[in-house]
């Protein structure tokens, strides 16, 4: 079985439920992931929003995360929670913010990406933003899933 990441909040391809939203709870939705390679000494994750207006809107950043770990539960980004770091994302925060696309601009398709890498720690600066962090990951990947979730604002 290949490296996966799924979520029993939504199916890949499926709508985010608005809890997940940042215009409802937002809540980081739970995540597990499975069957990481050989060689993982840690993961990083990313959200990214490919539709948005301006361009690739990302939403959320953890890394440093510990090669033992396979889930994370629903809200287990809120505050300084323990075990990984956080990026900045694109909002401004370091943390978790859900979907809020535009009203009236379509469907917008979310992006979750989890990296195994073959590095205990990334080497990013405090208040790295969740791009620096994607490019810090590239040179130390060994394998990304991916799980793709949608939502709109009418």
């Amino acid at each position: 079985m290949p490296f996966s990441l799924e979520s029993p909040a939504f199916r890949n391809g499926d709508r985010i439920p608005p809890r997940h939203a940042r215009d409802g709870g937002n809540l980081s939705p739970p995540l597990v992931w499975k069957e990481a390679p050989p060689g993982t000494k840690s993961f990083a994750l990313v959200v990214e929003d490919p539709d948005a207006p301006s361009g690739t809107f990302r939403h959320w950043g953890l890394y440093d995360i510990a090669p033992g770990q396979s889930q994370l539960p629903e809200g287990g980004a809120g505050g300084a929670a323990p075990g990984f770091a956080q990026a900045v994302n694109d909002f401004g925060n370091s943390g978790y913010d859900g979907p809020q696309p535009p009203r009236g601009h379509g469907v917008h398709h979310y992006h979750f990406r989890i990296a195994a890498l073959d590095t205990e720690k990334l080497p990013l600066p405090a208040k790295a933003s969740v791009a620096q962090l994607w490019t810090a990951a590239q040179p130390h990947l060994i394998a990304e899933a991916e799980l793709v979730g949608t939502f709109e604002n009418r």
